[in-house]
């Protein structure tokens, strides 16, 4: 058999992802916050681009984003279409184009945010007590926030030490950590910088001194301990204490009086004077403070219904300059007219990808006010199950589009601000057999028992006894699962901190 070179034709069909459709998908994932940015970055690239005012000039407006339809059907037909089908109104098959690779993506039917309670700063003894105190929020704090902890040790250093100790200094300010512990070794220090140990440690001692008091410590018991001397309260029961914080943790109360010699009204002052000692002094320092989440949709309720429009303060009003396109293409060159038109071609699509997303965000925002109506007038408990198929369904997309409209959005109602991926959450059977309801209206319930639990500590046998006769069809592991989800303790657990709290 012969082998030689021979000309084949072959016809196929294949999926080709245009810029201007990738940039439409990119979009409708970002939050508004991310659209402002995103369009600033347009801008300086696209002459003919120009952001004025805010959105509440800009055209088009999405429909109902000034208010909600009198009689608000949530009918998706009652919406006039666009051309582009792809990203606003495509159907189950028109929009699979949007779906970029099945493989990469995983879209999370099940995606509520759980927000884990109880993460305080201090030292545990209180609970969940975050930093929300009676006492207004000392405003030292944010401008200490804004100097790096290095630097501001570095700066005590330089005033205090020179030369050679200064320059050990720095080494050992290198080594310590965000939180303000030592991480290094200082053997290991003294042999590289070819100095004594015992002058390594000196100067660390010197840095334990500085501003913020505990700094420079290798383990929280040195850290404790560093500024229980500050204020002059390291006497030998208070020393006894420091060092066994292991068996305060395990809650052994009477062993600790024990071994430090005290009552029960000294025990008690010793472990107030603890809990008010910083186990991480550095975390003062070093970081921005957070930013609040900015909400993108707003919804109220309205005697006519639910008004549902997004938040024009961070959308900017982006229009297209055509007079100043017109100026520039008399007398242009072919080469800069080609490139002016592909100028006003995408700034164009933009405009229309921007209005689309809007109409978008607007359409799957109403769905999940009809489906979740119940929360909104009532509250967590009436949250319903709801998967983006479920959504996706309903308004005629596919569930990847409704996965990105609700990535990185919030909405602001008066049941206060949440994710949109919050309102999709799974089913857990009812005892009486007639429907589901939310996992998170169960972990509310949950909570809410926990909180009025008083002396008696409830186990998670009785929480799924009580459960039961809510009508939540609970098996025992499921409400521990759903227990430490919300950062609540077992009942041992929350024993021994009211134990601590009473001593």
């Amino acid at each position: 058999m012969a082998i030689g070179p021979r000309l084949d034709l072959r016809q196929s069909q294949s999926l080709v992802m245009t810029p201007q459709l990738q940039q439409a998908i990119k979009l409708l994932a970002l939050s508004n916050l991310e659209i402002e940015a995103f369009i600033a970055e347009e801008i300086e690239k696209n002459p003919l681009l120009e952001a004025t005012g805010t959105r509440d000039e800009a055209t088009p407006e999405p429909d109902g984003g000034d208010a909600p339809d009198d009689d608000f059907t949530f009918d998706p037909a009652d919406v006039e279409p666009t051309a582009d089908r792809l990203v606003e109104f495509g159907d189950a098959t028109t929009d699979n184009p949007l779906d970029v690779d099945y493989d990469a993506e995983t879209f999370h039917h099940d995606s509520a945010t759980d927000s884990v309670r109880g993460q305080d700063g201090g030292l545990g003894l209180e609970g969940g007590s975050g930093g929300s105190g009676e006492d207004a929020p000392d405003i030292d704090t944010y401008v200490a926030a804004t100097i790096d902890l290095h630097e501001h040790l570095e700066r005590q250093a330089g005033e205090l030490l020179e030369g050679e100790e200064l320059t050990i200094a720095r080494h050992l300010i290198d080594l310590i950590d965000d939180a303000g512990y030592f991480t290094g070794q200082t053997f290991e220090l003294s042999q590289r910088l070819d100095v004594a140990l015992y002058h390594v440690e000196r100067v660390l001692g010197v840095i334990q001194t500085f501003d913020p008091s505990g700094v420079g410590a290798r383990t929280l018991a040195e850290c404790i301990t560093i500024q229980a001397k500050e204020v002059d309260r390291y006497d030998p029961a208070m020393a006894k204490l420091i060092d066994n914080l292991d068996l305060l943790a395990r809650g052994g109360i009477p062993q600790l009086r024990r071994l430090c010699g005290v009552d029960e009204e000294d025990m008690a002052d010793m472990l107030r004077e603890l809990r008010g000692y910083d186990p991480k002094p550095g975390l003062r320092f070093g970081g921005e403070p957070a930013q609040p989440v900015s909400p993108d949709i707003f919804i109220t309720k309205t005697k006519d219904g639910w008004a549902i429009e997004l938040n024009r303060a961070t959308l900017p009003k982006l229009i297209v300059d055509r007079d100043y396109y017109a100026e520039l293409n008399s007398g242009a060159d072919k080469g800069s007219k080609a490139w002016l038109s592909e100028c006003l071609a995408s700034a164009n699509w933009l405009l229309k990808a921007l209005d689309q997303r809007a109409r978008t965000i607007l359409k799957v925002s109403r769905e999940i006010v009809k489906q979740q109506e119940a929360f909104f007038l009532k509250g967590v408990e009436h949250l319903k199950p709801m998967t983006l198929k479920t959504v996706a369904d309903a308004i005629g997309m596919h569930e990847s589009t409704v996965s990105r409209v609700t990535s990185n959005k919030y909405l602001m109602c008066e049941r206060g601000l949440h994710e949109l991926k919050y309102f999709f959450t799974s089913g857990v059977a009812s005892a009486d057999g007639d429907g589901a309801v939310s996992a998170e209206a169960v972990k509310s319930q949950i909570a809410k028992l926990i909180a009025a639990e008083g002396d008696d500590i409830l186990s998670d046998d009785k929480l799924v006894e009580l459960l039961n006769a809510k009508g939540f069809d609970l098996a025992r592991r499921t409400v521990a699962k759903y227990r430490e989800a919300i950062g609540l303790g077992s009942s041992v657990q929350r024993r021994r901190q009211r134990a601590m709290r009473a001593a």
